[in-house]
């Protein structure tokens, strides 16, 4: 751990953020309503953003629909070129960890394609595959190579019942804090992690 708590992987520090997007729809034409991101010193931004003209699908399933309403986003939203920008100005030097790369990979895609900024400004990484390698890279010292896999299935799988039980958030900043929380309880749970458990 270094002097900033934060644990860093192969002797570097890594500067870490947890990303999340909240959506219209899944459909073809969703697009995103909402989105949160929160740094791993625990420093957070949410914003809601203006739908951009095109953007008017809407899920039609009422259980799925999310407590922003359009006219909420149209009045409280920023526009999309806002806080496109925020994101690169915030997020360039950063790891961003996506909850769900596929999906929130297209909103943040759309979102910078509306505003006529490089889709490729940032780059999102699946948290199961970086917290496989926190989990191992904390591991390594003290673990022989062979009993790694099965060390850290088992310390994920841990680290993921911690959270089984908490309902799923409609909104983006809830769902990146709980990321946040996932990185820090692997984390916890790899440096407590006994080696004879493993063989």
């Amino acid at each position: 751990m270094d002097a900033s708590g934060s644990h860093s992987l192969e002797g570097t520090l890594n500067l870490r953020a947890f990303m999340h997007f909240e959506a219209s729809s899944l459909g073809r034409l969703g697009f995103p309503m909402e989105v949160a991101w929160v740094f791993e010193d625990g420093a957070e931004e949410a914003h809601l953003i203006r739908p951009a003209p095109g953007w008017t699908d809407r899920d039609p399933d009422p259980h799925a629909v999310h407590a922003i309403s359009r006219d909420r986003l149209c009045v409280d939203g920023a526009p999309v070129e806002i806080v496109a920008q925020r994101l690169i100005d915030q997020l360039a030097d950063y790891d961003v960890f996506a909850s769900a790369p596929s999906w929130d990979g297209k909103w943040l895609s759309l979102l910078l394609r509306s505003a006529c900024l490089p889709q490729r400004a940032l780059q999102l990484i699946d948290p199961d595959a970086g917290l496989l390698d926190l989990a191992s890279a904390i591991l390594a010292p003290s673990l022989p190579s062979s009993a790694s896999p099965r060390a850290t299935r088992q310390i994920l799988a841990n680290a993921s019942a911690r959270f089984a039980a908490r309902p799923l958030s409609q909104r983006a900043l809830p769902a990146a804090r709980i990321e946040r929380e996932r990185w820090f309880a692997v984390s916890e749970l790899a440096h407590a992690f006994r080696p004879e458990a493993a063989l």
